[in-house]
């Protein structure tokens, strides 16, 4: 453990304790062992999942330093380390592949058994070890990340935009052109039209369906969901979407049905929303407690496939630098989904925003 005086003091946001208030607090970041970076933050999307570590709903491994969804600098790295230098634009993964398990040897590094997180903890002044979010915890000035939880990517893309990637529009992008394996002329359906659910609609867009279903109870989200690139919307509180979802497809259903809530009355209207030999992909994330009941002659008679996805399914060396280069090019706007930029201090205000349904995403600038 190296010693407090050797040890850089940034501010962070951090969750001391179940469902209470996030606090802006000094917290001590050591200089990067081997395989380790120490990344100066300059951007970091307020996502679900962290206020799911702050309600306790991940663990209970309090406290938590807050913030996974970030772009950044190198600052440093330590010994051993050759994908990234100082000064590299990087954004932040919380899949560092390990290149050994046996998901990685089989040729499936986007399933790693085995990711990489820094071996070293930041503390608090106390010396108390804080359990960064997803691994990483970036809402903060400097983080200490695995080396390989950094992708380099083109520098003239905003950080705001790019570091969405990290998570949110990662999962959902991914979710759409990597699991449900979308192509030219599919039809979808899109179950929650948050950010994890928008950025589905756009992977399916870009991937050349003919026909986007953008599901919600808001009708302010299917308004977003029009304009990020959905053919079709259905309120599901004033229609019954599985009926409406098979008028608008000639009565057949939809080729890929995406749920991104998390929720068993979501998943089984997705489930019956697909046509038949359809893909139902679940990306939404549910709570311990939820329970689905199906018949299982439906689960048989209809075919297809019901996958879940983790993360898009994504590689992040692979995919990062590919998505920027096609924001850049003006092919996936990621702009659209920065709602509003925040400050640190700002996020416990942020979460409520969230709750509301206010935003895509509130970006941290740092």
């Amino acid at each position: 453990m190296p010693t407090i005086a050797a040890m850089q003091r940034v501010q962070g946001v951090v969750a001391r304790q179940k469902n209470a208030p996030v606090e802006l607090t000094t917290v001590l970041v050591p200089d990067p062992g081997p395989g380790e970076a120490v990344v100066r933050v300059q951007t970091c999307g307020v996502c679900h999942t962290d206020l799911h570590y702050r309600e306790g709903g991940i663990n209970d491994d309090f406290p938590f330093l807050l913030g996974h969804e970030a772009a950044g600098i190198v600052e440093t790295v330590g010994d051993g380390v050759i994908n990234v230098e100082p000064g590299d634009f990087v954004i932040l993964n919380w899949r560092a592949v390990c290149g050994q398990c046996r998901a990685c040897l089989r040729g499936r590094p986007w399933y790693c058994f085995n990711t990489h997180n820094a071996a070293q903890k930041m503390t608090l002044e106390d010396g108390t070890p804080l359990a960064p979010a997803l691994g990483i915890g970036a809402f903060i000035e400097k983080t200490l990340v695995h080396s390989g939880q950094c992708t380099k990517v083109d520098p003239k893309a905003s950080p705001a935009a790019a570091g969405l990637l990290g998570c949110g529009v990662m999962a959902g992008l991914g979710a759409a052109i990597n699991t449900g394996a979308v192509t030219r002329g599919d039809t979808v359906a899109v179950f929650g039209c948050g950010g994890v659910g928008d950025a589905a609609i756009a992977g399916a867009r870009m991937a050349g369906a003919r026909t986007v279903i953008g599901v919600d109870i808001d009708d302010r989200k299917l308004e977003t969901a029009k304009r990020i690139g959905a053919t079709h919307t259905v309120n599901s509180k004033n229609a019954d979407p599985v009926e409406a979802i098979r008028a608008i497809t000639d009565g057949f259903g939809v080729d890929v049905a995406i749920e991104a809530v998390g929720n068993p009355t979501t998943y089984e209207q997705a489930f019956y929303a697909r046509d038949l030999a359809g893909v139902v992909v679940l990306v939404g994330v549910p709570t311990p407690d939820m329970r689905l009941d199906l018949p299982l002659l439906d689960v048989f008679g209809r075919g297809g496939a019901l996958k879940s996805s983790w993360y898009g399914d994504c590689l992040p060396s692979r995919d990062f630098p590919v998505l920027i280069d096609l924001y850049l090019q003006g092919r996936l706007d990621l702009d659209a989904f920065v709602s509003e930029t925040i400050g640190l201090g700002d996020v416990e205000a942020a979460f409520d925003k969230m709750h509301r349904g206010e935003v895509l995403r509130s970006v941290v600038a740092l």
